[in-house]
């Protein structure tokens, strides 16, 4: 672990989020995308500034229907989305993964 500068949001997940094996979704403009090198990185579209926050599952990713433009990037680089609707929550910069628990009956399945 290392530590990764952070401004304009209120934790890590607003900013970039794991969406693949080795591609993160991320706002650089509030965290500093040099820090995730090594991995392949999906910018949020500029018009999306809270769009980084995902979930990933497997080989699918979970994610806000409010921001089409960051999911057309998301689908652009072979990431599965499914869409839910969590309007309210972002009104309170909630989002997906903050609202959710995995439970794993075999923890070889989950993501690293």
């Amino acid at each position: 672990m290392r530590p990764v500068k952070l401004s304009g949001c209120l934790h890590l997940k607003s900013a970039v989020t794991r969406v693949a094996e080795d591609v993160v979704l991320l706002n650089s403009a509030w965290v500093d995308s040099p820090s995730f090198g090594g991995v392949n990185q999906i910018e949020v579209h500029p018009g999306e500034p809270f769009a980084a926050n995902a979930l990933w599952i497997g080989e699918n990713v979970i994610y806000p229907a409010a921001y089409d433009e960051t999911r057309q990037r998301l689908e652009q680089n072979g990431i599965n989305v499914h869409l839910v609707e969590i309007d309210e929550l972002q009104k309170a910069e909630g989002a997906v993964t903050c609202c959710s628990i995995l439970i794993a009956t075999d923890p070889a399945r989950l993501p690293n």
